[in-house]
């Protein structure tokens, strides 16, 4: 579904990562490792068609996503490091915004309920500016649970500033898009507790630059 080959990307001087290959099938998990700096984010934003790398080539099912553009992005949710808020709307506003930007509509009333799912349900109607940083980061990822058509969820630091009981309940949403179909790219410092047959590795900070794939 989704194939890596000979991925590349570099920044000014320096090679952040080269021969990054693999390939994402449904119902499958990979995550991707390394340090600050080591191009995590540079990676998931070529994935999703959004940074160019210097070598290699992104296709999805079997097309290069450069040629498939707007329709490649219909079919994937990406989760940056930035949460994509705007500050005078409310949780329920953006989160109504974000999904009718990519093309998935939704009802008030269900981003209410998944924005419920994550413990935001006394504070869906406040400004987001009024918000903790962990109740912005519940804001943006309850877009996940109105998004289990998409076929590919790309995840940069998705348990950032997370309590353990939006932690529970992400791995619990994930392992159920995975078994429901679904494939993620994903990046994280923490443990992940995510239950899924097909998980995969890629490490940047691997000998010589070089992302290795493990099974």
């Amino acid at each position: 579904m989704l194939e890596v080959h000979q991925l590349a990307c570099a920044r000014g001087n320096r090679t952040l990562f080269r021969n990054v290959s693999f390939r994402l099938e449904a119902r499958s998990l990979l995550h991707v490792a390394g340090e600050n700096g080591s191009g995590k984010t540079s990676l998931l934003r070529i994935l999703c068609g959004l940074g160019a790398a210097d070598a290699g080539e992104v296709s999805w099912r079997g097309e290069p996503i450069g040629v498939l553009r707007e329709a490649y992005w219909r079919e994937i949710v990406y989760l940056g490091h930035a949460n994509a808020l705007k500050d005078d709307l409310s949780a329920t506003e953006n989160l109504c915004m974000a999904c009718a930007i990519s093309g998935r509509w939704t009802t008030t009333a269900s981003a209410r309920d998944a924005l419920a799912a994550f413990g935001l349900a006394a504070c869906c109607g406040l400004p987001v500016r009024a918000l903790s940083q962990g109740q912005k980061r519940r804001s943006a990822l309850a877009r996940l649970s109105l998004s289990t058509e998409a076929p590919l969820w790309v995840l940069d630091e998705p348990f950032n500033a997370l309590d353990a009981a939006a932690v529970k309940h992400l791995e619990q949403l994930i392992g159920a898009y995975i078994d429901g179909g679904g494939s993620v790219v994903f990046t994280t410092h923490q443990d992940a507790a995510i239950s899924t047959r097909v998980t995969q590795r890629v490490d940047l900070d691997a000998l010589s630059a070089t992302a290795e794939v493990a099974t």
